[in-house]
């Protein structure tokens, strides 16, 4: 059986830009990079917001009160067509109460290996990696 379907469309603004919608929702995609977020770097951010996510709701789950989460994406892209990414690395800053590297570090570990459906669904070729660090 298959699972949930996401629909959406694009409509071209003029020049690279775009608009994504989905149903209410909208989005704004710039080629250049100028006016709003590029494709590319809108993936690299889905995929930080998505881990992220997933990182709350398993320190929920873990009775963490978490203050703070902030998910700093890098990627890295091919030179010559199509510039997709090579890897990509994530770092994961939080605080919380009764929040310490090895419960942060295991949340982010979940998220990235096993639930993050962004991630999962990128090339498996593509290095994915990620650090962890508490502040308080």
């Amino acid at each position: 059986m298959a699972g949930p379907t996401a629909v959406g469309s694009v409509t071209w603004d003029g020049g690279q830009r775009f608009t994504g919608s989905s149903g209410d929702l909208a989005t704004v995609f710039d080629g250049k990079g100028e006016a709003a977020v590029s494709p590319v770097q809108a993936l690299l951010l889905a995929g930080g917001s998505c881990a992220g996510i997933d990182v709350v709701l398993i320190l929920e789950k873990m009775r963490i009160e978490l203050r703070s989460l902030r998910v700093e994406c890098r990627g890295e892209r091919r030179e010559t067509h199509p510039r997709r990414f090579e890897s990509i690395h994530y770092s994961f800053i939080a605080a919380g109460d009764g929040l310490d590297k090895d419960k942060l570090e295991r949340a982010v570990a979940l998220s990235i290996e096993k639930y993050c459906s962004v991630l999962a669904s990128l090339a498996p070729d593509i290095r994915v990696s990620h650090e962890s660090r508490v502040e308080s």
